[in-house]
């Protein structure tokens, strides 16, 4: 019973942690299935609304590092509540944006306090809990993304279909409000006071090894790929197959769950057979996924266009997902346990930064083509992604080719229990 209360004790602060990225997770990937209906309010191109994306990732990329290096001698718990507190005041203003230029200002703003409030809650994630649940612990945290991905995203689309999409930043606000809540009164007081955080002189000395930059390098074009699709998914899906607001949320949830379902296949894999052995086919899959968007149009019709259509959707919500924690592994593999806080941050920054570069390649594609440009496009950008990989893993043996490496832990449990580590370190080494 003891036991039992413990544990319960130590689960109530991380469901707080986890709404908290529930939100922030929601807020960087719902706007894409309201393009259409924002632009039309806004009086703005489709492409032009694209940008609020691109500004997103572009600025969660940049100032996540900075923010967090400039924030590292404050008490994490009091980073998180500020930053949340922000967060929560930002999407209210979005909701009351009067015109594109506000909006805008709020998404840079909201990507800011997202970008400080993800690695201080994944810092402290296994700071309330035993040493032996911290794995656990920050799966629960980083779960809140997984979920947004799934759940968060489609429902957020049903509400701004149904309601305007003024109503989604309302919602993502009040979700943040609860967080700010259980945060103030639901976390212990005395967590997070003596957590130093990594300067950027120590970040910019992991990216600066070859073999790491060339390794987030990949995540940068798996990225960029990715949200050059999903970006303008909405109008691809309304242009090609015909289909009405409902059924582009239901699709949504579709390539959610399929994502969700790569997170931990891709995890599994790496577990098994080593990063190498996810990465290379999870790549040639997602190439092939988004070619096929741009050319199954042309080969069939009617019913089974939209479920060819559905399938590439679910091979590559599965295929580029499951690259993600292969990745991981693999970057820990490549840059050490004792630097893998830093460069498992440095790995989120790269992915947004992919996103930001992706959303206006997507934009520059329906510019000087059209939606069905985007498939061809993102397939070049996995094909790149791919040959990089090859080519720098050629030769590579350990963390790159089996699991009997530095990545033959649980990739869930690398990419957590790494994080965690810097609490036993001393206050002036390498942390997140």
């Amino acid at each position: 019973m003891k036991a039992s209360s413990t544990a319960l004790h130590e689960l109530l602060p991380l469901l707080w942690l986890a709404l908290g990225t529930f939100a922030t997770g929601t807020e960087s990937f719902m706007i894409a299935a309201l393009l259409p209906g924002l632009a039309s309010d806004m009086s703005v191109s489709i492409t032009a609304a694209g940008q609020l994306m691109t500004v997103f990732a572009l600025t969660y990329a940049l100032s996540s590092p900075v923010l967090a290096a400039a924030t590292g001698g404050m008490n994490r718990r009091h980073v998180l509540l500020l930053s949340m507190i922000a967060f929560a005041l930002f999407n209210f203003i979005a909701a009351a944006a009067a015109n594109y230029w506000q909006l805008m200002a709020a998404r840079i703003l909201l990507a800011c306090a997202a970008g400080l409030y993800v690695p201080s809650a994944s810092a402290l994630a296994g700071a309330v809990v035993a040493p032996q649940r911290r794995g656990t612990a920050l799966a629960i945290v980083m779960g809140g993304s997984s979920i947004a991905v799934a759940l968060g995203v489609p429902l957020g689309a049903l509400i701004g279909h149904a309601m305007g999409w003024r109503m989604t930043f309302v919602c993502v606000g009040i979700l943040a409000s609860l967080a700010v809540a259980g945060l103030l009164f639901g976390f212990p007081r005395s967590v997070g006071a003596g957590l130093a955080t990594a300067s950027l002189r120590e970040r910019l000395a992991v990216v600066q090894q070859p073999p790491v930059l060339v390794a987030l390098l990949v995540t940068v074009i798996w990225g960029t790929g990715a949200y050059t699709v999903y970006s303008y998914l909405a109008p691809y899906l309304a242009h090609v197959a015909g289909i009405g607001d409902a059924q582009i949320g239901l699709i949504l949830f579709i390539w959610g769950c399929a994502a969700v379902t790569g997170l931990f296949t891709g995890g599994a894999i790496n577990d098994r057979l080593g990063a190498r052995a996810m990465i290379v086919p999870a790549l040639a899959l997602l190439a092939l996924a988004f070619a096929s968007l741009s050319f199954g149009p042309g080969l069939v019709g009617g019913k089974i266009l939209l479920g060819s259509i559905t399938l590439a959707i679910v091979v590559w919500g599965v295929a580029g997902w499951g690259f993600f924690p292969a990745q991981q592994a693999r970057l820990i593999g490549i840059a050490g346990v004792k630097v893998a806080p830093i460069v498992l941050s440095l790995n989120a920054s790269s992915m947004y930064l992919g996103f930001s570069l992706g959303a206006a390649l997507g934009s520059i594609a329906l510019i000087y083509g059209s939606v069905m440009s985007l498939g061809w496009v993102a397939a070049l950008c996995e094909v790149v992604a791919l040959a990089i990989v090859l080519v720098s893993t050629r030769s590579a043996t350990g963390a790159l080719t089996g699991p009997a490496s530095a990545n033959a832990q649980p990739a869930t449990a690398v990419s957590t229990t790494a994080c965690q580590r810097r609490e036993a370190q001393p206050a002036g080494s390498s942390a997140r």
